[in-house]
């Protein structure tokens, strides 16, 4: 794969014809350390959020031996990691992928938020005493642009039977809770930990750690979140009140937050009509979030030449698919002059972009490269990293 500084040098070098994913892996390498130098415990890698193998490697290579994975595909995927421990966090799995798991793989980490999910993991593992075990409890998303609330957790009334059964199986128990994705107000995680902390008392029962989930916020035009260092305090000040602080490991499983900086996409206009850009990537790509979830990411034109820039616009996005709903309202500030055969970088998709992208109408193909610059946005980089052109790449 090419290594150059920025998405204008490659237009110097060629028009390509397909879009293009532009790896960042010095991005996902920084925000990893990051993570590891300040969360107060374990950090897993959101293995769904990104699976290009650069920027996995990238976050190993900062110190990530941990990996929150949710199918078997992306347990083969992550496994042949070396010293790699995975957690097998969905709550509810097939019988089949609990088996490969667990006997194939040697995974022992599993979560559950239901009897019924309790019992499958003990008959398919064979009643194994090495388990530990995490009951995933059901918690407000009301600080998160997207909420994950009603698909998984155990209410507070069934709760405390499931951790006291889960107690007398398992090696090790935990409680893990998600609250959200880009999650933008730090107590968000000490209103969910104050929920955990009322748990164990109500239920008397012990446990040995508490997951809180992913949902750490990455930044975009329309979501500026505080600096992460305010959530790490807001999770310190909760986890120190809880009664089992001393006793209990704390884990995170950062998606999001590790790699979203870390890929942009660099696309074609194929044609202009008023403030509407056809573009050829979209929706059914990795713009999805673009599409159905409302986010607006940072887009900028990539200009090889002198010409003006300036005044800009507002402008929303089409993808090249058939489909009407491949529409991306942002709006998008670009220079107004913008035309069909300008090229584009569109920031930030780095966390469920290039994994959410299908194959519809024949699009989905792309071709990549890694950039040695800087994100457009970065929770990480200081003002002196983001002025530099490039950087070196860690890959």
């Amino acid at each position: 794969m090419d290594v150059i500084t920025s998405a204008a040098e490659l237009l110097r070098r060629r028009r390509p014809e397909r879009p293009v994913l532009a790896l960042r892996p010095h991005a996902a390498h920084r925000a990893a350390k990051w993570f590891i130098a300040n969360f107060p415990g374990r950090v897993l890698y959101a293995a769904k959020a990104n699976d290009a193998p650069q920027l996995v490697d990238a976050l190993v290579e900062a110190g990530i031996s941990a990996f929150d994975v949710a199918s078997l595909v992306e347990i083969e995927r992550i496994a042949p990691i070396q010293g790699a421990e995975l957690y097998f966090m969905n709550p509810v799995k097939s019988r089949g992928a609990i088996v490969r798991a667990h006997r194939d793989f040697g995974v022992k980490h599993f979560a559950f938020d239901s009897e019924e999910e309790l019992d499958k993991i003990v008959e398919e593992t064979g009643g194994a005493g090495n388990l530990t075990l995490f009951l995933r409890i059901a918690c407000p998303n009301t600080h998160s642009l997207i909420p994950l609330e009603g698909k998984f957790g155990a209410s507070p009334e069934e709760a405390p039977a499931l951790l006291l059964r889960a107690r007398q199986i398992a090696r090790r128990l935990g409680i893990t809770f998600h609250v959200g994705s880009q999650a933008v107000v730090p107590v968000a995680f000490g209103e969910a930990l104050k929920q955990v902390g009322q748990l164990i008392v109500s239920s008397g029962v012990l446990v040995d750690a508490i997951d809180i989930g992913g949902g750490f916020p990455s930044r975009y035009p329309h979501s500026d979140p505080p600096e992460l260092v305010s959530f790490m305090d807001e999770v310190v000040r909760a986890a120190d009140e809880l009664a089992v602080r001393h006793s209990c490991e704390l884990l995170c499983e950062p998606g999001r937050a590790l790699v979203a900086e870390a890929e942009s996409v660099i696309v074609r206009v194929d044609a202009r009509r008023g403030n509407a850009l056809y573009i050829n990537d979209g929706a059914f790509g990795t713009l999805f979030d673009a599409a159905y979830s409302g986010f607006r990411f940072p887009a900028r034109l990539v200009s090889i030449s002198r010409r003006k820039s300036k005044p800009v616009a507002e402008f929303a996005l089409y993808g090249p698919t058939c489909d009407s709903s491949d529409y991306l309202p942002g709006p998008f500030v670009l220079p107004a002059s913008v035309r069909e055969g300008d090229y584009i970088e569109i920031g930030q998709i780095g966390a469920y972009g290039r994994v959410l992208a299908n194959r519809f109408n024949g699009y989905g193909e792309y071709d990549e490269v890694i950039l040695t610059d800087e994100p457009m946005l970065s929770m990480y980089a200081t003002p002196e990293e983001q002025a530099q052109p490039a950087l070196k790449s860690t890959a």
